[in-house]
């Protein structure tokens, strides 16, 4: 048996948090040989809640749980983390705008990044999925410098997996044929989905579907996903971000094998994209490292996409410089 990965997860008693738990146990993320110890996050309020939770993951009797750890405390959750899901934040509801999740969220993230930085492992790889992950991933890093930047990342999975959903949807195949669909930029209604180098039953996606219909109903539907669940179920995504949560993180820890997907990272000046900025870009993954696929050809159009996301996101950082170390 491998040495059990210590697995801490923010917002442990939410919906997303619920969701991930079951699939973290089971063997989803890190393989069914890959024991692990459960570090659950949650404030104050919502430890009796949590403690609940935990009832029931000891109730399913998962083989690969070595051990399950509920706390308040950020310091014994991160401690000695392998891998990290920063979940908890506080959701989008009906009519919120983006500019108040920056402001409710940005100090959360300050002080996970100043545990993070003290406790966790210095190679740990962290996910931010509470929204907005991009910035959010940017005040965690910042508040981590003895953390190496590549440690952090945001959540566009959920935005590819969308994107899969409506090529497959839209083709009438199965979503395991559709492959290498990038999310450019932000996880905002400014991202862009492209399918310039994408593949739907081993053809070309560009010309599979009608390029009116790419721009336009495709790039709107996968861009204003999250609006459109919550509108219908008056709530945010939870079962979907979980999954999508779940693959990002199993990629990163079991690599990508030449397939391209989509992370948001610190940009290094790629297509244009200033330094810095947690932006989304095309990358593959072997033994746990990103690497962004350079060289891709870049239309107009696109790069006109590139440029808008990384605006709004220059706007973000603005906004909680002084939450940056």
């Amino acid at each position: 048996m491998r040495k059990p990965l210590h697995v801490a997860i923010t917002g442990a008693a939410g919906n997303i948090g619920y969701s991930l738990l079951w699939r973290l146990a089971s063997g989803s993320c890190f393989g069914p040989d890959q024991p692990i110890i459960l570090q659950l996050l949650e404030i104050t309020p919502a430890m009796e809640k949590v403690k609940g939770v935990v009832m029931e993951l000891h109730d399913s009797a998962f083989p690969l749980v070595h051990g399950i750890i509920a706390t308040d405390d950020p310091e014994v959750a991160f401690k000695d983390a392998d891998a990290i899901f920063l979940v908890g934040s506080r959701p989008r509801s009906k009519g919120m705008l983006r500019s108040d999740l920056v402001a409710a969220n940005g100090p959360i993230f300050v002080g996970q990044g100043t545990a993070i930085n003290a406790v966790a492992s210095r190679d740990v790889k962290v996910v931010v999925v509470g929204n907005p992950c991009n910035t959010n991933c940017l005040i965690a890093s910042h508040n981590a410098p003895d953390l190496d930047s590549s440690c952090f990342s945001a959540m566009t999975r959920l935005d590819q997996n969308r994107a899969a959903g409506q090529l497959a949807l839209k083709a009438g195949v199965p979503v395991a044929d559709v492959e290498n669909v990038i999310i450019w930029g932000n996880h905002s209604p400014t991202m862009y989905p492209d399918t310039s180098v994408a593949k739907v039953g081993g053809k070309a996606a560009s010309a599979a579907f009608d390029p009116e219909w790419l721009k336009a109903e495709f790039h709107k539907t996968v861009s204003t996903r999250g609006s459109a669940i919550i509108a219908a179920r008056g709530a945010s995504s939870a079962a979907s971000a979980a999954s999508a949560a779940i693959d990002h993180m199993a990629d990163w820890f079991g690599g990508t094998h030449g397939k391209i997907v989509s992370m948001a990272i610190p940009s290094k000046g790629w297509y244009g994209v200033p330094e810095g900025l947690i932006y989304s870009f095309p990358v593959t993954v072997a033994d746990g490292k990103i690497s962004v696929v350079e060289g891709l050809e870049i239309s107009d159009y696109a790069q006109e996409k590139i440029n808008a996301s990384a605006a709004e996101l220059l706007g973000e950082r603005e906004a909680v410089a002084d939450l940056l170390k």
